[in-house]
């Protein structure tokens, strides 16, 4: 055996989109190259090669002296059999990894420039910490409007791109996307049986939770199966005219499910990332008309009215340069939306609405027929106006909930997931009225529950804005599985409960 030939171990290690080697300290190939902990290598087994970080490691249960281990993900994308041997040796620095250094100092990129290293973040050449070096680089030096163009040309151009114009024969390929921040809000589950029972093709992609407690993907798998290969997707979307599936599997923008995976433990979604993430994937899907939801409220994602234009502006300047019709709709951030907070809670706000229940959300079935309004109205037959009408129609019909469960059976039907087990309510401290409820801390609670990691867990509001609350009234229910996330969740719930309660006369929040 070649000193740098050494055999294939997994480790059942999950690095989440992160290439991990292993190497025991006694290697001789960690003495021969001078390996240290967090190096960059390259692991070759055959005509197959990836770059992984490598973790130095002492105790020959992970891996003995003469084996190389990997993680579960560089196992999966290598592509090698157990026991194979593979070849280990000093990585090549990736070549966009310059141009990087210069975003880092401040200078600003050129279309080049970006291609680079999205391409390069693609092919899982940067590894965790090089990441959160762009992603705060990025963040930091704000992106003017042509980066954000040139960011989001690079992430279509690094993975694949659905067309859908032999099935639509010309007609628009539509979709609906909110900027995310309001928990709860969950009408894409909505809006696409809705669209979808007008006739209308809807591929809806989406990415799971980065920062809230459920993504539409997260609540969706509830009733079915999201993590669809390419051409299953597409052999859905010709059968039902729609989809509701995370976009990850079927290897649509590619570097931003990795970009994900560091801005979610970082909390960071900034505006120039924020653009380029959500047309990319539009895009990528095949979209040719968008309607885009931007909340605003003291607690949402954007603050303020000044701040939704520029971000609708930006939106809009990216989007027209790449050919997509945009439709932008600014709406109430003050509050959740619906009920739930957490995949199953969430997923049974949406079937509520869908069923017509006269006990549904009312906020959730009128935001959700608004937008799907704003949809239909993509079609050239639809005056201006008269979308809303047909949603409520095809709603209150009982097609759009056919059209929903023809998906979740051609996706894969699921039996959702139980509500946690361990459950409490907040109380009000004192009478009065319900003036604001704080997404920030609601969403934060419900992630404490367990969410969207667990299912079942989140939170159940009982009182929303407006509502009138006596004195130990419930205001919101916890539900729990495991009992340390329930104490997580009291505690942060004990230091501020997420309710503004004032006097009966006093003015909700604006």
């Amino acid at each position: 055996m070649d000193q740098q030939d050494l055999p294939i171990r997994r480790v059942a290690i999950d690095t989440w989109r992160e290439n991990v080697a292993y190497l025991h300290r006694e290697c001789p190939v960690v003495r021969a190259a001078g390996f240290q902990a967090l190096s960059k290598v390259t692991v070759r087994v055959g005509d197959g090669q990836i770059n992984a970080v490598l973790n130095v490691v002492d105790d020959e249960q992970v891996v003995r002296v003469c084996e190389l281990g990997l993680s579960e993900d560089a196992f999966a994308r290598l592509g090698a059999a157990d026991g194979a041997l593979g070849a280990v040796a000093p990585a090549v620095e990736a070549a966009s990894m310059p141009a990087l250094r210069r975003r880092i100092a401040g200078e600003r990129l050129a279309r080049d420039d970006w291609h680079a290293v999205v391409r390069d973040i693609a092919q899982a050449r940067y590894s965790k910490i090089e990441l959160a070096a762009f992603i705060v680089a990025a963040t930091g030096y704000e992106l003017d409007r042509e980066e954000v163009l040139y960011l989001t040309e690079a992430m279509i151009a690094a993975g694949r791109r659905l067309d859908w114009q032999r099935h639509v024969r010309g007609g628009p390929v539509v979709d609906k996307h909110c900027i995310g921040g309001i928990p709860g809000n969950r009408t894409s589950m909505l809006v696409v049986p809705i669209v979808a029972a007008h006739g209308m093709l809807c591929p809806k992609t989406s990415s799971r939770a980065i920062t809230s407690p459920a993504g539409t993907a997260d609540t969706m798998e509830v009733l079915a199966d999201v993590e669809l290969p390419l051409a299953r997707l597409e052999q859905i979307v010709r059968d039902t005219n729609g989809c509701l599936a995370w976009g990850g599997s079927a290897d649509l923008s590619p570097a931003d499910d990795i970009l994900i995976s560091v801005e979610r433990p970082l909390g960071i979604d900034s505006p120039g990332q924020m653009v380029a993430s959500i047309l990319s994937k539009k895009i990528a899907a095949g979209s040719t008309h968008l309607v885009l939801d931007i909340p605003v409220g003291p607690t949402a994602k954007v603050r303020s009215m000044q701040a939704a234009l520029r971000l609708r502006k930006l939106f809009e300047y990216v989007a027209d340069r790449l050919g997509l019709v945009l439709d932008v709709v600014i709406s109430d951030g003050l509050q959740p939306v619906g009920r739930g907070i957490g995949p199953v809670l969430e997923a049974r706000d949406v079937m509520a609405v869908l069923r017509n229940d006269p006990a549904a959300p009312s906020d959730l079935r009128e935001k959700a027929l608004r937008l799907a309004g704003r949809v239909i109205e993509f079609d050239a037959d639809v005056r201006g106006g008269g979308g809303w009408r047909i949603a409520r129609d095809i709603l209150e019909s009982g097609r759009a909930l056919a059209k929903m469960e023809a998906i979740i059976d051609a996706q894969g039907r699921r039996a959702p997931p139980a509500l946690g087990g361990l459950t409490h309510e907040v109380r009000a401290e004192r009478a009065g009225r319900v003036l604001a409820i704080d997404n920030l801390q609601l969403a934060r609670i419900a992630r404490l529950a367990g969410a969207p990691q667990v299912a079942g867990a989140g939170v159940d509001l009982l009182r929303k804005v407006g509502d009138a609350v006596e004195p130990g009234a419930p205001l919101y229910r916890l539900y729990a599985q495991y009992p340390a996330d329930l104490a997580f969740a009291l505690a942060r719930a004990e230091l501020a409960s997420g309710y503004v309660l004032g006097d009966m006369a006093a003015p909700c929040a604006a």
